[in-house]
């Protein structure tokens, strides 16, 4: 896996401290010396690079983002982002959706999140708008599917209804987890896969640093479970992992949880 720091930010201010969450992440991985299955991990030995970014210049940085993500479709088969807030997902997404197209592939996106980022987007998307413009932007309705959602406005649910992207509720997630698990692998054969995940579709019980906690959510271990039987999809090309915020994370739980995430998925 190649790992990419992206501390990109644009919560309209509630976000602030996530721009620290992948230096935060990487440095808890030290205390982590190998994944359940057994594999050895080093940081030292990790495939790294970091997106350097002014949040102060939206617009720059989307284009950055953007950019760079391409160029990482392009020439590495799979990669891990490590935000930053939900915000950075619309340009890596923008970026997979025109590389599969490229590629003649079809593209995918399943999303872990309390919410479905689907309210009406700013000129420069924020973590709670990014999907509703990429959808506006072209990604195919059809393969999106949202995961874990349990707070949505009524503007949101009317687009997604309207749009007919598949939800899987935290009901029907908790109830059968393996077999759900089966059905987001069903979701996403012959395709290219993303996978976005907010650290809020965790439990606040589990994971209290994040721009919006919902009560609710799963345990951190029913999240690992989920996390490691993503990771045997073969048509796995990226991961993003949002919304931790070092700053605010007094006891380093969240961000001790976004290293054993990262763990399972290298």
């Amino acid at each position: 896996m190649f790992i990419v720091k992206v501390p990109g930010i644009n919560g309209l201010g509630k976000t602030k401290g996530c721009e620290r969450a992948g230096n935060a992440i990487l440095e808890s991985l030290k205390e982590i010396y190998s994944s359940e299955e057994g594999k050895p991990l080093d940081v030292n030995l990790l495939d790294l690079e970091e997106i350097h970014l002014d949040n102060s210049n939206l617009e720059l940085s989307n284009k950055l983002i953007y950019e760079n993500s391409l160029e990482i479709f392009e020439s590495k088969p799979q990669t891990i982002f490590l935000g930053g807030d939900h915000s950075i997902s619309y340009s890596t997404t923008k970026a997979f959706l025109h590389y599969c197209k490229i590629k003649k592939k079809k593209p995918c996106l399943i999303i872990f999140d309390a919410h479905p980022d689907c309210m009406e987007p700013m000129e420069e998307p924020t973590h709670e708008e990014w999907v509703r413009k990429i959808v506006e932007e072209g990604f195919p309705k059809e393969n999106i599917l949202i995961v874990g959602a349990r707070n949505s406005h009524k503007d949101e649910i009317a687009f997604l209804k309207e749009n007919k992207i598949r939800t899987v509720s935290m009901n029907a997630l908790t109830e059968d987890l393996r077999d759900m698990c089966d059905t987001i692998m069903e979701f996403s054969n012959g395709k290219e896969l993303y996978v976005s995940i907010d650290a809020d579709v965790i439990d606040p019980a589990f994971a209290p640093s994040t721009g919006y906690p919902e009560a609710g959510g799963l345990t951190s271990r029913q999240f690992i479970y989920l996390i490691q039987r993503i990771k045997k999809i073969k048509n796995l090309r990226a991961v993003d992992l949002v919304e931790i915020n070092e700053k605010n994370d007094k006891d380093r739980t969240t961000v001790k949880l976004g290293a054993k995430i990262l763990a399972e998925l290298i």
